[in-house]
């Protein structure tokens, strides 16, 4: 059994979005991980947040996947004033793919999230928030490029060393000053 991590991703809609997880979990299972998704690898009777909160505090980290989700054809931010701006041809996400590394942050988890190129960055998945680098991928390449990427490389290794932290300080005693 691998170290256990929360692996975030919307329910993929088209083959190259299946392709992406498949490659992702088993590059994740390779490297000792045994990533778990509600509704895929766990599965709870309770409101998806308290699920996903007792999920959570049996992870040692989160990847989460922004994947397309809703096309804007044409929209405007911000409409009539000074600062509108185009949302024509903008892809939205999942609202979970914001709640999910919010709720791990919170909690103190490692939190890692990659977004399919096209999505619109703002909330939790726009660059700088969490304070990391915050890759795009694109479908039209191959998964297996973009996971032997030295991007991915260098954002995985340091991710997983801030796992192995969480690992190694759950096994500690708790504090008392």
């Amino acid at each position: 059994m691998g170290i256990s991590i929360f692996l975030s991703y919307p329910r993929p809609y088209n083959k190259e979005q299946e392709e992406f997880i498949e490659k992702l979990e088993k590059d994740l299972q390779s490297r000792g991980y045994e990533p778990r998704t509600l509704g895929v690898t766990d599965y709870d009777m309770d409101a998806p947040l308290k699920a996903i909160r007792r999920l959570m505090l049996e992870s040692n980290g989160l990847i989460a996947i922004a994947f397309r989700r809703a096309l804007i054809l044409k929209g405007n931010g911000k409409p009539s004033t000074k600062d509108e701006y185009s949302l024509d041809n903008s892809w939205l996400t999942s609202p979970y793919s914001h709640i999910e590394p919010a709720m791990a942050f919170q909690i103190g988890l490692p939190v890692l999230i990659l977004r399919e190129n096209g999505v619109i960055a703002d909330g939790i998945i726009e660059q700088g928030v969490l304070g990391t680098y915050m890759p795009e991928f694109d479908l039209s390449k191959t998964t297996l490029d973009y996971l032997a990427s030295r991007e991915w490389g260098q954002l995985i290794k340091k991710w997983e060393t801030q796992v192995g932290t969480v690992v190694e300080n759950k096994g500690n005693p708790p504090k008392l000053y």
